[in-house]
């Protein structure tokens, strides 16, 4: 069996489906039968020459025309066919929404979510406009469909009824050699570099409106006796402005840190610090960033938005009130009751060590043969 997957994302997106696409480049060698085949195919936008090094799989990059020239021409015109591009494979998945034009091969798309769907006004209006309009044909065409939840299979099913045979839930993964609780000294260190002084509440992921930030702003206002900081942390996202805005308007703004950007080596010591993560979310296809919080032994409490529940269970907090009424009074209680916070970063890393790429690439390598037999 050869596999052609579409590295795209893992070349041109840093988190999310980058993240699962990488993680899936990694994970499916290993598990390859001596007959099979794995390629990476990938636009290389800038000529940079820059080989993905993935052992037991071949990259392929596409640098005859420009690549973005090429994507524009998939989305508008239809043309050219990607597998006249791109290695001939017996299985093509694309591991971000669409199925570009193909010509032959079976077809494999994960949809990871119905976040476009289910909040319009948190989406950006050109890809809702393309997702809206090309989600119906790639269900059509797909052979099978990858969602990454229990809850995102159901909604997909829910507005599309044609998908219902089609899709297979496949929860993401977490790396455990990766995320686990560092050492006191590496947590120290961290804390002192970026001068964190102070205990914190931390949350991270893309600054947009799904995350629904301005909440937790308004959250760590009502908690005048926490003598710390909230700490958000993530790249700017689509509609950030009056998220930032909120932060410089808060009552509390001094308080408030902001790290743009924190390497990945330094993540794991960022959750182990913190008193508590909170994610109050208005919608999750999966989930990653309080899985790796819980991971690290760091009480977690998130809202019910999405597949939280679903991924979280009982080892974290879940809040499904959206109002700072609810949110305050249950952070109060928390960060004044040790015994709680200590059950909750116990029982964190048991539940984490739940979700591991390897599984994930085991269970997306089956629906790769079933669609190939």
């Amino acid at each position: 069996m050869n596999v052609c997957l579409d590295y795209q994302p893992a070349v041109s997106q840093g988190a999310g489906i980058g993240r699962y696409t990488r993680a899936l480049a990694r994970g499916l060698p290993p598990l390859l039968a001596a007959e099979d085949a794995l390629r990476l195919f990938y636009l290389d936008f800038r000529r940079a020459a820059c080989t993905p090094d993935v052992p037991g799989a071949t990259a392929v990059a596409w640098r005859r025309l420009p690549g973005a020239w090429l994507q524009q021409s998939w989305k508008r015109l239809g043309w050219p066919p990607y597998d006249r591009l791109a290695p001939a494979a017996d299985c093509y998945h694309f591991p971000n929404f669409i199925i570009p034009p193909l010509r032959r091969g079976r077809t494999v798309v994960t949809i990871h979510d119905m976040s476009f769907a289910r909040l319009p006004d948190c989406a950006e209006p050109r890809n809702l406009a393309y997702l809206r309009a090309r989600l119906p044909d790639t269900i059509r065409r797909a052979d099978a469909i990858i969602a990454i939840s229990r809850f995102s299979a159901a909604e997909i099913i829910a507005d599309y009824p044609a998908a219902e045979n089609k899709v297979h839930a496949i929860p993401l993964g977490i790396e455990p050699d990766r995320f686990q609780r560092p050492d006191a000294g590496i947590v120290n260190a961290l804390r002192t570099r970026l001068q964190l002084d102070r205990p914190y509440l931390l949350t991270v992921g893309t600054i947009e409106p799904r995350k629904n930030l301005p909440l937790l702003i308004d959250t760590f206002d009502a908690l005048p006796e926490f003598d710390g900081d909230l700490v958000i942390a993530g790249m700017p996202g689509w509609k950030c402005e009056p998220i930032f805005e909120a932060m410089r308007q808060a009552r509390r703004a001094e308080r408030i840190r902001y790290l743009r950007y924190v390497a990945d080596a330094d993540l794991p010591a960022l959750y182990a610090g913190a008193a508590l993560f909170a994610l109050p979310s208005r919608y999750e296809g999966f989930g990653f960033t309080p899985l790796e919080a819980m991971a690290c032994g760091v009480p977690v409490v998130a809202s019910t938005g999405g597949s939280l529940p679903e991924v979280l269970g009982e080892a974290a907090v879940l809040i499904e009130d959206g109002s700072v009424d609810a949110w305050a009074p249950m952070l109060r209680a928390l960060l004044g009751d040790p015994t709680r916070l200590q059950r909750l970063a116990e029982a964190g890393p048991v539940r984490a060590a739940r979700f591991r790429w390897t599984e994930t690439a085991r269970e997306t390598l089956r629906v790769y043969r079933s669609v190939c037999a």
